[in-house]
């Protein structure tokens, strides 16, 4: 089956980027000019996907006046003859089919996966994280896309970590099938560094079987509160295969505040109509 819908959980409260997401979502936070969470909506456009379901919660309607029409804004432009201004917006309402489901409570992101069973339905589906940020020549979804379409089994986007930083993921232990291929055997939440079974951390990326909504369905919470997607993954690696990859691609966590002052300063310097005089700016700097 093909992979035709995508699923990003964006109901978290954004606490790491108090007080500026006191009244704004997280997702809104903008790299550069733009939203974190366009950047992963156009991923999955880029990687062959136009059906998107966005969970969200309360205070987070500025993510879907994002995506809607907006035309005052786009009459405003039109009547001043800002044409590229006018394209770029239009752009953006155009970019897919979205649907939205309320998350009433703050359970997690294996309950905010799990509210998207109706909508996706018997079918295989990505899931993504916003403030994951992926630059890659080839978009990430789509390289998962690639090996699920090869393997017919979940997929789980992965990257190396420092040794140190092993308790800031889940951590997969597995067998390598061929180059950046495994095979997973176990899945481990945030272990201490000498009690992970690798450096290979799981990263804002899956291509998930319907089968892990029959696993979340009887999963419970765990010391936090929440219902974790690792957690239901576990379960289903007892009934069916689940994969690995290792992408290719630069990740920006961008989820932390060095991560997402990282991401800015890079994708600036990418940029043709920026990057030249943001570089020359840098080096100026005597700090």
């Amino acid at each position: 089956m093909k992979v035709r819908k995508a699923v990003f959980p964006a109901a978290g409260l954004g606490t790491r980027f108090l007080p500026a997401t006191k009244a704004q979502p997280k997702e809104m936070l903008p790299i550069v000019d733009k939203p974190l969470i366009q950047y992963g909506v156009e991923e999955v456009v880029a990687s062959g996907i136009k059906d998107i379901i966005i969970i969200t919660g309360r205070g987070k309607n500025a993510i879907e006046d994002h995506f809607d029409i907006s035309y005052e804004l786009e009459e405003t432009l039109k009547e001043r003859g800002k044409e590229k201004m006018l394209s770029q917006v239009r752009e953006i309402s155009e970019l897919a089919e979205i649907a939205y489901i309320r998350q009433k409570q703050a359970l997690g992101v294996g309950h905010a996966v799990y509210l998207a069973k109706n909508l996706v339905g018997r079918e295989p589906f990505a899931v993504l994280f916003a403030d994951d940020i992926i630059y890659s020549e080839v978009p990430c979804t789509r390289q998962l896309v690639e090996v699920f379409e090869e393997v017919q089994g979940a997929v789980i986007a992965i990257q190396e970590v420092p040794e140190d930083e092993v308790e800031k993921y889940g951590i997969i232990a597995g067998k390598e099938l061929s180059p950046g291929l495994y095979q997973v055997e176990d899945l481990v939440e945030k272990p201490p560094p000498s009690k992970a079974p690798s450096n290979l951390a799981i990263v804002g990326r899956y291509i998930l079987t319907p089968e892990i909504f029959d696993e979340l369905a009887h999963i419970e919470v765990d010391h936090t509160g929440e219902l974790q997607l690792t957690t239901g993954l576990r379960l289903l690696l007892k009934k069916q295969r689940i994969y690995a990859y290792r992408f290719q691609g630069i990740r920006y966590d961008a989820g932390n505040k060095v991560g997402f002052l990282k991401a800015t300063v890079e994708y600036a310097l990418r940029r043709t109509d920026l990057g030249k005089e943001f570089r020359d700016y840098l080096k100026s700097l005597d700090l």
